[in-house]
């Protein structure tokens, strides 16, 4: 088995089980936080007497792995990250189709990310982009907090900023399909180009910079705001807040990848993934996305989607493996070859 995953008994072993006991175990790639990410493992395994050997990637790096083990898979589910990438694997014949019984109960967005992958996939979750801050920095700094997109250009805010790096973070290639579906193309390069001035880091995961922020490293960051609670929840001083003029959202999915392996068992764990009690374990674990599933207690600390001036994000679109790989190509090229 691939060396990422945590096995249950040495190969020889495992070859010489009876297919009935090899059929216990799941192959997950998880693209969320680890915290949340085990939860999930642990209470499958426990509920569902199926083992889990999790592997924990961005979902930069799990895309990159499942095209890799096209011929010979080794990953049976891959479970969260951002959307795009999850249709990008459908668009390429990655991934299964499969339409779930419990399509029905989930929210309209959760099910048009389903029919638009071909029901190769299925939105889990979603968060809106925006920004976080650090309340101590801003005030010791003397800067207001920002508010639109325009505010992120202010010259009080040059190396105040952290971003991740679109090549790795689909938290940041969201951030550009915003901005271009917000402003139009070109404009966006330029904003973007200036933009890049005021950035002290450009970082891996999509998280790291709301993190850094939390713990005074930066003062404000570009970042999913359901990030933001769980970050306060331990103690940092720190709030976040959705651009006025408008934000695109991720919808967090979930794919079975073609060739699995364990093909009942990623079945079994997909339909316990779209359960309320599987979709509350996000917020048991302080991640505040609006979980699919109508039926799920929605924790208070979850961004109400109601109050944020939301784009009509188009995923299909920007979800294509060209279009992303055309949007990054630039971003390198015109923006992050620009001196700081």
């Amino acid at each position: 088995m691939n060396k990422a995953f945590k096995t249950l008994a040495p190969v020889l072993c495992a070859a010489a089980l009876p297919l009935a006991a090899q059929a216990s175990e799941v192959n997950v790639i998880c693209s969320a936080q680890a915290a949340w990410c085990n939860m999930l493992a642990v209470t499958f395994e426990k509920s569902q007497g199926v083992k889990v050997n999790l592997a924990l990637k961005g979902s930069g790096e799990a895309i990159a792995q499942i095209v890799a083990e096209r011929a010979n898979p080794k990953t049976d589910v891959w479970f969260g990250g951002t959307g795009d990438p999850h249709l990008q694997a459908a668009e390429q014949n990655l991934t299964l189709e499969y339409r779930s019984p419990t399509l029905p109960k989930l929210h309209d967005w959760a099910q048009k990310q389903a029919a638009q992958s071909g029901y190769r996939t299925v939105g889990i979750y979603s968060g809106p982009l925006g920004f976080g801050y650090n309340t101590e920095l801003l005030a010791r700094k003397k800067l207001a907090v920002p508010k639109t997109w325009a505010d992120l250009l202010k010259p009080e805010y040059k190396g105040e900023i952290q971003s991740a790096n679109p090549a790795s973070s689909g938290t940041a290639y969201t951030m550009i399909a915003t901005l271009v579906q917000l402003m139009g193309e070109d404009q966006a390069f330029e904003y973007l180009k200036k933009l890049h001035g005021n950035i002290a880091a450009y970082t891996r995961s999509g998280t790291g910079p709301i993190k850094a922020v939390a713990r005074g490293e930066a003062t404000v960051s570009i970042s999913f705001v359901h990030d933001g609670p769980g970050e306060k929840a331990q103690g940092f001083p720190l709030d976040t807040v959705t651009p006025s003029d408008g934000t695109g959202a991720e919808v967090g999915s979930m794919s079975i990848v073609r060739g699995a392996r364990n093909l009942d068992a990623a079945k079994k764990f997909y339909e316990w993934a779209l359960t309320p009690s599987a979709q509350a374990l996000g917020a048991a674990t302080l991640q505040f996305q609006l979980p699919s599933h109508r039926d799920t207690q929605v924790d208070p600390r979850v961004p109400d989607f109601r109050k944020i001036k939301l784009i009509n994000y188009d995923h299909a679109k920007y979800g294509q493996t060209a279009e992303r790989r055309r949007l990054i190509l630039r971003w390198e090229k015109d923006v992050n070859s620009l001196p700081r």
